[in-house]
């Protein structure tokens, strides 16, 4: 058995020929979409990993000042998990947040 050297080869963008209202039109097409957005989400993921190490180091090296230290780092893994996850295809970004109470009209 022989190994093969160097990086595994795959494409960086969506496929081409992918049509999102027949996706079942060629299946090639769909596989190759749902392994780039499964690589896509993978890598938000990863950077929300490095973002929370970030802030647990900035957490330790600050100490009492850390909130106003680490803000800004806070703000970035805020919003670099928001809309990242396996459960939230279809929905909008804007409905992975707390939930707003609807204003009644009189």
């Amino acid at each position: 058995m022989v190994r093969k050297k160097g990086v595994a080869e795959f494409e960086e963008t969506a496929p081409d020929d992918f049509d999102p209202a027949n996706p079942y039109k060629d299946p090639v097409a769909m596989l190759e979409m749902r392994e780039h957005i499964v690589r896509e989400k993978w890598i938000d993921i990863e950077k929300a990993k490095i973002l929370r190490d970030k802030v647990r180091w900035c957490y330790r090296i600050e100490g009492i000042n850390h909130l106003q230290k680490c803000r800004h780092l806070v703000r970035q893994y805020l919003d670099a998990t928001r809309g990242i996850g396996w459960g939230k295809d279809g929905r909008h970004p804007s409905l992975h947040g707390p939930k707003v109470a609807e204003v009644e009209s009189e």
